[in-house]
């Protein structure tokens, strides 16, 4: 999975996708105004040979011609964890849903001020992100994510392939829920490992492994796991 490399703010790059020209001259002009790089694509297919790895965040339009935005973002998913802000018209909590369960980050609703989203966009560049770190430790919790290994008030903690995939996945978004879905399809293998009921059996024996900082590894109902950090309120 690709990675993006650490920028600051003011350095950051766009990939906008928007279709609509009115929109996205809009769009694209508030970006630079606010200190950002932005690249426009228009299209569906420009998106699938775009390269996220050299962007710090990707606006994403869902109605697309030919190509639409769910697709745009399944595709990216299986690629990168470059975060991702939906921009669309459709309202329905639906699908919103489906874009946050396929791994959008935000979604901005059209008709929205043209502040609003560039608001958005320095929250989400603030937020630790998936592809910000390969390190990850917090009042006794400790995962290298290049090493592979895991560690409680400097024990080493032993963890199996799935496991460890699985709280690093929720490591590297601290904070935010991860849906049950999302986790299924990019950390099990559903044809030889299961479903989610075999994720909620993993992350109880994940639970169980941490000790006392298990507890931070919550349950978000109805839409799937996040591990806290220590100073989460």
């Amino acid at each position: 999975m690709q990675t993006t490399k650490p920028t600051r703010e003011s350095e950051a790059r766009i990939l906008l996708i928007e279709d609509d020209e009115k929109l996205g001259g809009q769009v694209a002009e508030h970006l630079q105004q606010s200190g950002f790089t932005p690249t426009w694509l228009k299209s569906g297919e420009e998106a699938l040979v775009a390269t996220p790895r050299e962007y710090a965040l990707v606006v994403l339009d869902l109605m697309l011609p030919g190509v639409g935005g769910l697709e745009i973002l399944k595709h990216l998913r299986s690629i990168s964890d470059v975060p991702v802000l939906v921009l669309s018209a459709k309202t329905d909590a639906e699908v919103k849903v489906k874009a946050l369960e396929l791994g959008a980050d935000d979604y901005v609703t059209k008709p929205f001020w043209p502040e609003e989203l560039i608001a958005r966009v320095h929250a989400r560049l603030r937020r630790p992100g998936l592809e910000r770190a390969e390190h990850y430790a917090d009042d006794g919790l400790e995962i290298d994510g290049a090493g592979r290994t895991v560690r409680v008030d400097g024990a080493a903690v032993e963890m199996t392939k799935v496991e460890f995939e699985l709280l690093w996945s929720l490591a590297r978004r601290p904070g935010q829920a991860l849906s049950r879905a999302w986790l299924v399809s990019n950390v099990l293998d559903p044809e030889r490992e299961g479903g989610e009921r075999t994720l909620d059996v993993h992350v109880s024996r994940i639970r169980k492994k941490l000790g006392r900082t298990g507890e931070r590894l919550v349950t978000v109902w109805g839409v799937g796991y996040r591990l806290d950090r220590s100073d989460a309120k």
